[in-house]
């Protein structure tokens, strides 16, 4: 029995050896097309996936930046400051990402000789004053905790060059010694640098990196080619739901609500909004046909031409025998955009063609023009001063004042009113800015539009833009806007001729007054224009409360549409405006 138990055992002890060597020679077989996933060694182990590589600080990029924006900056600020001024604020960005950081500046120290030779101690005399007049050149310090990791002397104040090179070495130092920084990455360290610079400037200066950079001048001048189209959808069909005013699509005709048959021949039926929109765009100046069909018509071929279309900024609709053009920015395209609703709006004859019959529908085309520019935050200035010589025949629209020479202008207009005079009113609020308060201002002080609202922000001040050699952008503030019977808009706003925000009574009461030939709200407005520059920040806040920034409510086109159907009202609040020719320009 114990003997066959041992052979018994002896058998299986072989068995169990032959199937190991036949699983391990298979195994072996199967390796290279299944290999083993749970094992962690050998050539049969899965790969370890590729670390992107660790953010890496370039000297040189870093370099050029500070070359160009120190340059550009120093002629342009409104106040002057040297190198050595923007140096210093901005390094104060490396504390605000890693607060161990700090930069500290500090004066050498002449250690005086115990014995001077003859002749010395006047030398060493000469440089102990030269160290307490500030003639010894200061030493730059970056400290993590107590441990100074760079020191430097400082070059003379106005080298832009030197003192780039001295910015970057200390950054590429805090760079090796913080991880921090490294975590922030490279970009980070030139946008902190900026951030704090401009926190000793202004409100509105300011550094955009190459990505944001990039998305802004898409957002002023278009992307890439396209026929300026909206589409919606209506069951498997494509509509076209709005026309950009700067578009191709806009000069050959097409209009909203026609059906996008096809693009390019490949019919758009059944396909869905996205898709169809990514076959209109393209490169510049390639073209593509579009079927167009029409409610009772055919459909007709057109070809374009893509071009680059800035986002529309102006939209217009009728309130009853009222035109309203909502202006929502202004960039680079905003006064062709409204030139062209003006057109419709007044359908001028040319010089040589007889003046079409006043009929009821052209009538009431003229009524009035109401532009809204509530929560407008501004844009491009230019565009804001060729609106307003759209309606205004002749005269200064806005001046602008700085230290560079390049910076002061007087942005004068003439060609004369497009609409011939019809009435004009302007809603603004609590948000409106800076180009939309010129184009406001301007209107209100040559007596050419009512200002209906509240307060408006009050950003006067005019910003450059620099291009930097990364790609990002540098805007600085370079001037003051002046309105043209010489306020600033700076800190002031606009002040309304007639007040929505003081409530439905007060609102009520001015109007009524207006009617009668007489406004409330004169002295307010006397107030505002008197104002010459600097204005004091307690005069700036007396005269504000007069009419408190607001956001804009269906009281303001309530007051629109009342201030228009009243002649009398209408002219009496254009006049609580002082005469143009009653005060100075400067």
């Amino acid at each position: 029995m114990p003997r066959s138990r041992e052979a018994a055992c002896r058998q299986a002890v072989c068995l169990a050896v032959c199937v190991f060597i036949l699983v391990v020679a298979t195994g072996s077989g199967k390796a290279q097309t299944a290999p083993d996933t749970s094992s962690t060694a050998g050539p049969s182990s899965t790969p370890t996936p590729v670390q992107p590589p660790p953010p890496v600080f370039s000297a040189s990029i870093t370099r050029e930046v500070l070359v160009a924006a120190l340059g550009f900056l120093e002629p342009r600020t409104l106040e002057p400051h040297s190198a050595r001024d923007f140096s210093i604020w901005g390094l104060d960005g490396l504390t605000a990402i890693d607060p161990t950081l700090s930069v500290t500046e500090t004066q050498p120290t002449v250690s005086p000789l115990a014995a001077p030779p003859p002749g010395a101690a006047m030398a060493a005399e000469k440089v102990a004053g030269e160290a307490t007049s500030g003639h010894a050149p200061s030493m730059l310090n970056i400290l993590q905790g107590q441990t100074i990791v760079f020191s430097r002397a400082m070059p003379a104040a106005d080298g832009n060059g030197a003192w780039a090179e001295l910015v970057t070495a200390a950054m590429q130092a805090a760079w090796q010694h913080s991880s921090t920084l490294r975590d922030a990455g490279p970009d980070a360290l030139l946008q902190g640098f900026f951030d704090e610079l401009f926190n000793h400037l202004d409100p509105y200066s300011r550094y955009l990196g190459p990505s944001p950079a990039t998305s802004d001048r898409t957002r002023r001048t278009g992307n890439t080619g396209t026929v300026g189209l909206s589409l919606g959808q209506s069951g498997r069909t494509i509509v076209i739901t709005a026309v950009n005013a700067n578009g191709p699509a806009w000069e050959a005709g097409v209009d909203t609500g026609e059906r996008l048959v096809s693009v390019n021949g490949r019919t758009t039926r059944g396909q869905n909004v996205t898709a169809v929109q990514d076959w209109l765009d393209g490169d510049e100046h390639t073209s593509v046909a579009l079927g167009i069909a029409s409610k009772g018509h055919g459909t007709t071929i057109l070809r374009l031409e893509r071009v680059q279309v800035p986002p529309e900024t102006v939209f217009a609709s009728t309130d009853g025998s009222f035109t309203v053009l909502r202006v929502t920015s202004f960039s680079t395209q905003t006064a062709e955009e409204i030139s062209q609703y003006i057109d419709q709006v007044v359908d001028e004859p040319t010089p040589d063609a007889p003046a079409p019959p006043v009929t009821k529908n052209r009538a009431a085309q003229a009524a009035g023009i109401i532009l809204d520019l509530r929560g407008d935050r501004g844009g491009v200035l230019q565009q804001a001063v060729t609106t307003a010589a759209l309606l205004l025949d002749h005269g200064v629209a806005v001046t602008t004042h700085g230290r560079n020479p390049l910076a002061n202008h007087i942005w004068a207009v003439q060609g004369g009113d497009m609409t011939n005079g019809t009435p004009v009113v302007i809603l603004v609020d609590g948000r409106t800015a800076s180009a939309a308060e010129i184009l406001a201002s301007a209107l209100a002080d040559h007596r050419r539009a009512v200002v209906i609202g509240s307060e408006t922000l009050g950003k006067g001040l005019v910003q450059v833009i620099g291009q930097m050699p990364n790609g990002g952008e540098l805007f600085v503030t370079w001037s003051r806007n002046q309105a043209p019977l010489g306020w600033p808009i700076q800190g002031l706003g606009v002040m309304p001729q007639v007040c929505t925000s003081l409530g439905a009574e007060s609102l009520q009461a001015q109007l009524s007054a207006l009617k009668q030939g007489n406004t409330l709200q004169g002295i307010a407005v006397q107030m505002a224009r008197s104002a010459r520059y600097p204005v004091p920040v307690t005069k700036i806040l007396e005269i504000r409360k007069h009419c408190p920034a607001a956001i804009g409510s269906d009281a303001d086109m309530d007051a629109a549409r009342a201030l228009l159907s009243s002649p009398a009202a209408y002219r009496a609040a254009l006049e609580s405006v002082p005469d143009e020719n009653s005060a100075p320009l400067h």
